[in-house]
């Protein structure tokens, strides 16, 4: 059985909540609903970060009335789904779903909407950007999508919901490192605002490379399904990897339909995939076990140290020597 909610009926019953947190408000569910919340953390300038930890006893169907204020918003689902219906709407698609694992960027103003939430767990990240927000950045020539660069010079009247695809292993970083906080006070104000634009900026420039550069693509079942036993041979073989060509014959996918689908469902090419996993691989290794960095550049497949060095300085900020010694002090 659901229950329906319009969004003044969960403000009065979320008004028994805890106190306010240094940086926000954490709200709890209603005991009837299920139990968790959301925690709303303020940052600078209207923008808010908001981490939805909740487990639902029943389906919550959820009415809202979207302002002509709202802002921009990035959505990051690690569990939990949400099916959404908008009402009266031309531009926007009048029902679609958003699943776990996947992340969107969406601006609906003057937008009535509603949200149904399945029973379960749910861990779901918001990034609520106020367009002003953006005022302070040159925009001039920013390399945007065009929708995007319409909403940011002003004109409040672009609505969209963009799918983004999966989640990234950058991406999904980037979350963790949210989640697991490691500040107080001042320096966890100035890091979770720097990992929020971080994550803008990854969804910004995920959006501009995709509606420059990656064709539409139509992907049934069954091309999904040959398109993660692609993922899986990749894991299973991540030092010796197939060619792009055997890949794709291995598993019944033209190269085109492969490139393309990785890039839909995971968010990035088949070999960036598998770098951002040796890479992860490396940075397990050096804070683990008592391999040189030339032998953990061998181990996940490097033939160069110095390629190694630079690819893992080139994603985390830090050189492979400089994070193993941090690690081992």
């Amino acid at each position: 059985m659901a229950i329906h909610l319009t969004e003044n009926d969960l403000q009065d019953m979320q008004l028994k909540t805890q106190p306010p947190l240094d940086l926000g408000d954490r709200i709890n569910l209603p005991e009837q609903i299920g139990t968790g919340g959301d925690l709303n953390i303020r940052l600078r300038n209207e923008l808010t970060l908001t981490i939805r930890h909740a487990q639902l006893k029943q389906i919550v169907r959820y009415t809202a009335l979207h302002k002509s204020n709202f802002p921009l918003v990035a959505k990051f689902y690690l569990s939990g789904a949400s099916r959404i219906q908008t009402l009266d709407a031309t531009d926007i698609d009048p029902d679609y779903e958003e699943i776990k694992g996947h992340h969107y960027l969406y601006h609906l103003p003057n937008q009535t909407e509603i949200e149904e939430w399945s029973t379960g767990p749910v861990q779901v990240v918001y990034i609520c950007a106020d367009l002003n927000y953006f005022s302070a950045f040159d925009i001039g020539k920013a390399a945007v999508s065009p929708s995007l660069q319409k909403l940011i010079e002003g004109d409040r009247t672009q609505r969209f919901h963009q799918s983004l695809g999966r989640i990234t292993p950058t991406i999904k970083q980037l979350l963790q490192q949210i989640l697991h906080c490691p500040y107080t006070g001042l320096m966890q104000q100035i890091y979770l605002e720097s990992k929020a634009l971080e994550l803008l900026a990854a969804q910004f420039a995920l959006w501009t490379e995709g509606s420059r550069s990656t064709p539409a693509i139509s992907l049934c079942p069954q091309d999904i399904e040959q398109l993660y036993r692609a993922k899986d041979i990749l894991m299973q073989q991540p030092t010796h990897p197939p060619s792009l060509t055997d890949l794709a014959r291995q598993v019944g996918l033209n190269d085109r339909k492969l490139n393309l689908g990785f890039r839909h469902l995971f968010g990035t090419t088949v070999f960036g995939y598998l770098q951002d996993h040796r890479l992860q691989q490396a940075k397990d290794l050096l804070s683990k076990s008592r391999l040189t960095v030339a032998g953990v550049a061998s181990a996940i497949g490097y033939t160069s140290p110095e390629a190694f060095s630079t690819a893992f300085r080139r994603k985390f900020a830090v050189s492979p020597k400089t994070y193993q010694l941090s690690q081992r002090s």
